[in-house]
């Protein structure tokens, strides 16, 4: 399993907006990618901003590429994304998991 990593920052007032678009529109997309296995959207408060950390599970490199294409190293922020965040990573981590509690 391969988990992608990636970083968001939003305003307090604009945090829930960003958090209303992963639910309607990024679960539902990722969902429908064979080796999807489950996303996780944990948040913390950081000098009057919250940052979000989203967290990622695929089967393979090749399902990331199914939704991210050749290059799996750049992070997709559509526009609504865009709008609700003061500043992001342009770029994501991939990590292989080498163990996990819940296999």
């Amino acid at each position: 399993m391969i988990i992608r990593t990636w970083r968001g920052r939003a305003s307090p007032s604009h945090a829930q907006k960003y958090v209303e678009h992963f639910a309607a529109n990024v679960l539902p997309e990722l969902r429908t990618i064979e080796g999807f296995r489950g996303a996780s959207l944990p948040r913390v408060e950081r000098s009057g901003e919250i940052e979000f950390l989203v967290l990622t599970k695929w089967a393979s490199l090749g399902a990331i590429r199914a939704f991210a294409d050749a290059d799996i190293s750049r992070a997709i922020v559509e526009p609504e994304a865009q709008a609700a965040l003061t500043s992001y990573d342009p770029a994501v981590t991939h990590y292989d998991v080498v163990l996990d509690s819940r296999e």
